[in-house]
C-alpha cells in the first residue's frame, strides 16, 4: 500500500526514528501507526526518542582528505559519555560521516544543513544506547594547499587553506597555530567597523584618562590597536613554533585563503 509523507512525519514525530525506518515500519505494518510504533520499539529504533534530552558533551572531531589533497573536511560528532566516544563504533560513523561530508556541495553549517540520510544517527543511538547528533561541519575544496591538524584526543580540528605558495608542511603549522591561538579573523581588513571603532574609543578614552596629550593619546591608541591586531589576526599573531616571527613572516609568497576551526561542543557564533 502507499504510505503518504504525512504519516511517516507523523510517526517519527511519536518515536524519534528516522524517516526511512517510520515508512518501513509503516510498510511493513500495512500503514497502522500503534503496530508500526511497536515495530520501531521491536528493532529498537524508537531509543532515540527517549534519549533526546540527554545532554551531549562528549564526542570527536574527525578529519577527512580526499586522496589528491584538494578537498579536506572536519566534523563534529556528539555523544554523552567519553566511553562511547573511544569506541570503534562511533569511530566508524564519525570517520564516515566526515567522508559523506566531503561529496557534497557544502562548505560549512551544521546537521540541519546535511541531507537526513547523513545526519541521521538513530541507528547509531538504538546500537550504543546513548543520545548522539551531528554538530558542526566545514569543507574546503580548493586548488591550493590545505592544512588539516586534529589535537591528539580529536576534541578539536582546523582546515587551513593556503593559496599563491606553501606546502602541507606549512599549512600544518598554520593549522595548529590556529588550533593554539584560536584567532578571530586572518588579518584586519576582516574585522568588523564596529569593532573596530570601540576599540578606538576605549583606548581613546584610557589615554585621555591617563592625562595624556591628544596627539600622544593618538600614538597611544595605535600602539594598543596594534596589541589587539596581534591578539585576534591570525596574521599577526606570533608564530607558536618561532614567537619572534609573526605568522605572516612564516608564510613566504603564500597567503591564508581560509580558515575553519572546530572545538567539540562550542557554539556556532
Amino acid at each position: 500500500m502507499a504510505i503518504s509523507a504525512a504519516q511517516v512525519k507523523a510517526l517519527r514525530d511519536k518515536t524519534g526514528a528516522g524517516m526511512m525506518d517510520c515508512k518501513k515500519a509503516l510498510v511493513e505494518s500495512g500503514g497502522d501507526e500503534e503496530k508500526a510504533v511497536m515495530y520501531l520499539r521491536e528493532k529498537g529504533l524508537s531509543k532515540a526518542a527517549k534519549k533526546a534530552g540527554r545532554a551531549t558533551s562528549e564526542g570527536l572531531v574527525t578529519p577527512y582528505v580526499s586522496e589528491d589533497g584538494k578537498t579536506a573536511v572536519i566534523s563534529e560528532l556528539l555523544c554523552e559519555t567519553d566511553f562511547v566516544a573511544k569506541g570503534d563504533d562511533f569511530k566508524a560513523f564519525a570517520a564516515a560521516l566526515s567522508e559523506k561530508i566531503a561529496g557534497l556541495d557544502v562548505t560549512a553549517g551544521a546537521a540541519e544543513d546535511l541531507p537526513e540520510d547523513v545526519a541521521d544517527v538513530t541507528d547509531l543511538i538504538a546500537k550504543l544506547g546513548e543520545n548522539m547528533g551531528v554538530g558542526r561541519f566545514a569543507k574546503v575544496a580548493t586548488d591550493g594547499v590545505l592544512g588539516v591538524y586534529i589535537h591528539t584526543n580529536n576534541k578539536l580540528g582546523v582546515i587551513v587553506e593556503l593559496t599563491g605558495g606553501g606546502d602541507a608542511d606549512l599549512a600544518k603549522d598554520v593549522a595548529m597555530h590556529v588550533a593554539a591561538m584560536n584567532p578571530q579573523c586572518i588579518s584586519s581588513d576582516e574585522l568588523p567597523a564596529d569593532v573596530l571603532e570601540k576599540e578606538k574609543a576605549l583606548y581613546m578614552k584610557q589615554a585621555m584618562d591617563e592625562g595624556k596629550p591628544e596627539n600622544i593619546a593618538e600614538k597611544i591608541v595605535m600602539g594598543r590597536l596594534n596589541k589587539f591586531y596581534s591578539e585576534v589576526c591570525l596574521i599577526e599573531q606570533a608564530f607558536i613554533k618561532e614567537d619572534k616571527k609573526k605568522v605572516k613572516d612564516i608564510l613566504g609568497g603564500a597567503t591564508v585563503a581560509g580558515f575553519h576551526r572546530l572545538a567539540l561542543g562550542e557554539k556556532a557564533e
